[in-house]
């Protein structure tokens, strides 16, 4: 089985803020290890969580070992205050504070640094986000000052001049990457970036009724277009469910990614050498 290249241990794949609930005064080891158990049941034996301000996936790695498993985390998220991110890690005002944040992120053991440039899609509007995103020096900055500590960089990212900027700031992992032109494609295939299109999260929309049917459908067909495109220029293309989002379960949102990138043409070959690709460049 292939590994999971992007994971959020903290959440439950129901509710969101009841899973950071059990977290609230101290990590829940059993819920932890409930997830760390879906996966060894699944055959997953690599997991690269996105982070979270509660030290869970840094728990998560200190337990890992004993369900078979290579769990690397960025411990804590970092975004921009007043902008998405809250979910998963911690703000910063200034580039003191963001600098102040890598330092803190390695010295807590972090393997990578996860970095918030953007917005998440608007589920109701396809083709729409939250939020545009960061400025192209904002992102060239935090991406230097990361990798200036000699860390890799993982960033949440959508938006096609956002996409571009932050490719060509020279990100290690580019998350979700919703919306990207040809432009940004044939960057992102040039400079040989670890690519996670992370369909889960959209297809799990699909038959409950939260948001409009043809909209999510129309966000997951433009994505497919972009990430076929995307193969066909030999853009590096890895499996990541975002699992733990709303209906992606620990362990089957891996399967179910895997699935829809099938479809769009990935394959096994692209699948595993990017996550060989990752294991080799987001470790401490």
């Amino acid at each position: 089985m292939f590994g999971e290249c992007h994971a959020h241990i903290i959440m439950d794949g129901i509710n969101y803020k009841a899973a950071v609930a059990l977290h609230e005064t101290g990590v829940c080891e059993a819920a932890v290890r409930r997830n760390l158990e879906a996966y060894r049941t699944a055959g997953i034996t690599f997991v690269r969580d996105g982070g979270d301000a509660h030290g869970v996936s840094k728990r998560a790695r200190e337990l890992a070992s004993e369900y078979g498993i290579d769990y690397r985390t960025p411990v804590f998220a970092i975004h921009k205050r007043h902008h998405y991110g809250g979910i998963v890690g911690l703000p910063f005002d200034d580039w003191k504070e963001y600098e102040a944040l890598v330092k803190r992120a390695k010295a807590e053991g972090a393997d990578f640094i996860k970095i918030m440039v953007s917005g998440i899609l608007d589920f109701s509007r396809a083709g729409v986000l939250t939020e545009e995103g960061l400025d192209r020096e904002s992102i060239r900055r935090m991406i230097d000052t990361a990798h200036d500590a000699g860390m890799a960089v993982m960033a949440h990212c959508n938006g096609d001049r956002v996409c571009f900027d932050t490719l060509e700031a020279g990100v290690d992992s580019l998350e979700h990457g919703f919306f990207m032109e040809d432009e940004t494609l044939a960057l992102l295939a040039e400079r040989g970036t670890a690519w996670l299109p992370t369909f889960a999260p959209v297809t799990g929309l699909l038959g409950h009724d939260r948001f409009p049917e043809a909209e999510v459908r129309k966000n997951i067909a433009m994505q497919a277009e972009r990430v076929e495109k995307a193969a066909t220029l030999g853009a590096h293309i890895g499996l990541g469910s975002d699992a733990g989002a709303w209906m992606v379960p620990h362990g089957q949102g891996t399967a179910d990614e895997y699935r829809e990138l099938q479809k769009v043409g990935v394959s096994d070959q692209s699948i595993q050498e990017t996550e060989e690709q990752i294991r080799s460049e987001f470790r401490r």
